[in-house]
């Protein structure tokens, strides 16, 4: 991509979107400044990918399985610290070369400040449940979602979450803003 920096594009599903922010990581990483094509969606933007409109495309993991298992795109790397079951013969951005490159989605619930703590134990509580399931566990991990163990679910790990993500990304977002 560096030696065709100006001539290459970057499709996104929208300013803001798992797309963007991590695209304008890696590209921030390997010093390049490719014209971002964005688009109203994750899915217009991995059709224009498929179909051979752009050249590249940073997205979630579970939106580029069926894609990727299709054949219809490539997959380099996986922006994560190990593989991906569902992904297995997808290295880690590590092993290809670029360890800084570590972008991973993640989904949460959040209540409005001042929600009492025991309604936030009984969606935390939900919610865990759920995340226990078989059916619901098999098919997050199908799609290549990780899935946190019980430690990483509660109200105080998100807010650490949280924390560590913001000051991750706003230097890479701050000069884009």
């Amino acid at each position: 991509m560096k030696a065709n920096a100006d001539k290459v594009n970057a499709a996104h599903a929208g300013v803001g979107s798992v797309s963007h922010v991590s695209c304008q990581l890696l590209n921030s990483l390997l010093d390049i400044k490719p014209v971002g094509v964005p688009f109203n969606g994750t899915g217009p933007a991995m059709n224009a990918l498929v179909g051979g409109q752009v050249d590249y495309m940073c997205d979630q993991i579970v939106n580029a399985v069926p894609q990727i298992n299709a054949g219809t795109i490539k997959a380099y790397a996986v922006a994560t610290p190990e593989r991906n079951p569902s992904l297995p013969n997808v290295p880690t951005t590590a092993k290809a070369g670029l360890p800084a490159f570590q972008a991973q989605a993640w989904n949460a619930i959040f209540a409005p400040k001042g929600t009492p703590a025991p309604i936030v134990a009984r969606l935390n509580a939900a919610a865990s449940k759920a995340l226990d399931d078989e059916g619901v566990r098999k098919r997050l991990l199908e799609l290549g979602s990780v899935v946190p163990g019980p430690a990483d679910r509660t109200p105080e790990a998100l807010a650490a979450l949280v924390k560590n993500e913001i000051a991750k990304w706003t230097p890479v977002l701050k000069p884009t803003i």
